[in-house]
């Protein structure tokens, strides 16, 4: 650990590592010996102390285990101490390859669930404001283009739904190429078996390749826009909650962080 750190510049550290794509823990001694002191934690970097060795290492420990970050809440910890956890999630982002109907639909429901959408397409005539009047960022442009002006982090999610390979591949191989959480195609089984074997030509391998989920979306039976767009967002929640989009009634495990 590190010597002690304001609290103001912790969290404002908090707030821009979030904003970067890292979940950033502050742990706050609220009961105990060294009330009010410190630390910031991500899975990379620990600033800030507890005021003991032995705490630091147990709530480092606990936010940085293998099976999962804590919630945010209140910690007891040994030695009597207490420790408040406030957690800090990626802001999440969802770049939308071809400014397509779905497009459309799934930039307003998107952003409905609070995510930064990008919007981006080499069609002048499809990639406009009259068509997406809100989504927070329009860019015209090949993916290659697109990709050197976007970051991308473990939060962002990217839906390429142009189906035309001359936009959809470029849009693959560099999706494949950063720490995406979520790379989804449209396109039948066919297309995408297709896909591949270009994808594995151009260089991929297939553990790269395994990353695209393709055909895009979960089985609801959907055939709009509108439709089509909830199914994609339900496999993008689906994989950020690591679960693999079964009907709640035939879960017999834990459902809903249960």
């Amino acid at each position: 650990m590190t010597e002690s750190t304001s609290s103001g510049a912790i969290y404002d550290a908090a707030r821009k590592l979030a904003a970067e794509g890292a979940v950033a823990i502050v742990a706050t001694v609220i009961e105990g010996d060294n009330v009010g002191a410190k630390a910031l934690i991500t899975d990379t970097l620990v600033v800030g102390t507890l005021g003991d060795d032995s705490l630091d290492k147990q709530i480092v420990d606990l936010c940085t285990a293998d099976r999962g970050r804590p919630a945010a809440g209140i910690i007891d910890a040994d030695a009597g101490a207490r420790v408040f956890l406030d957690v800090f999630e990626p802001n999440p982002q969802l770049i939308i390859f071809g400014a397509v109907h779905t497009a459309q639909a799934l930039d307003w429901f998107a952003r409905k669930l609070g995510y930064r959408v990008v919007v981006t397409d080499a069609r002048r005539a499809l990639a406009t404001r009259e068509r997406f009047p809100d989504t927070d960022q329009l860019l015209v442009g090949w993916p290659d283009e697109a990709f050197a002006e976007l970051t991308v982090t473990p939060a962002t999610a990217i839906a390429i739904l142009s189906h035309d390979p001359k936009f959809d591949e470029p849009a693959l191989l560099g999706a494949l190429k950063t720490d995406a959480r979520y790379i989804g195609a449209v396109g039948s089984r066919k297309t995408n078996a297709d896909r591949r074997e270009r994808l594995l030509q151009a260089g991929m391998n297939e553990e790269q390749i395994a990353r695209i989920r393709g055909p895009i979306g979960l089985n609801i039976g959907g055939s709009t826009p509108e439709e089509m767009a909830i199914s994609i967002l339900a496999e993008m929640i689906a994989v950020t909650y690591q679960r693999d989009g079964q009907p709640l009634s035939m879960i017999k495990g834990a459902i809903r962080g249960e």
